[in-house]
């Protein structure tokens, strides 16, 4: 991956302090969205990344996941599968509980959409304790797919998740990390 690239990508993330608590430094990927340069810059740099990999299908997860994952998967020609909250999905869904900070919440893919075999790339914006995407790759697996990579932008690898999808047998791949604060 060019350098250059992967800074002018982190540099156009604005980081939000105390928000939406004190002591929380928020990355906000908006400012990345609002410049169609960086953001298509953002999706060809997974794009290069991905190509040649063995994938037959990308889920995002909502909603930012949608974002960054629903044109990458444009880019490489492979269908995009939609991993929602619960009662967003019109067919047949498979649900998975998963705990948040305070509670828990609930994705869900439809039945249909992930085939045993399938090979799954899993897209989101911003890696952190890697709840919601250890909850993704259960569904994804429960459906009979594969998960071996996921791609998010940023990786704030203070608070655990790489370590949390190392332990699934999934390769994370992020285009900036902020560490430390």
């Amino acid at each position: 991956m060019n350098q250059d690239h992967l800074e002018q990508i982190k540099k156009s993330i604005i980081t939000v302090p105390d928000y939406p608590k004190p002591g929380v430094m928020f990355r906000d990927i908006t400012s990345l969205l609002e410049d169609p340069t960086i953001f298509q810059l953002t999706i060809d740099v997974f794009a290069a990344h991905y190509k040649d990999k063995p994938i037959d299908k990308i889920v995002g997860t909502e909603s930012r996941g949608f974002i960054f994952g629903a044109p990458l998967a444009l880019a490489l020609g492979l269908p995009f599968v939609l991993a929602r909250k619960p009662g967003k999905l019109p067919r047949a869904v498979v649900a998975q509980n998963y705990d948040l900070e305070y509670g828990q919440d609930c994705l869900e893919i439809h039945q249909d959409a992930i085939q045993e075999h399938d090979r799954v790339l899993v897209v989101d914006d911003l890696l952190a304790t890697g709840g919601t995407v250890e909850a993704v790759v259960k569904l994804i697996r429960t459906l009979g797919g594969h998960v071996h990579h996921c791609a998010f932008v940023v990786s704030l690898p203070d608070l655990g998740g790489q370590k949390r999808l190392a332990n699934m047998k999934v390769q994370t791949m992020h285009l900036c990390e902020f560490a430390g604060d």
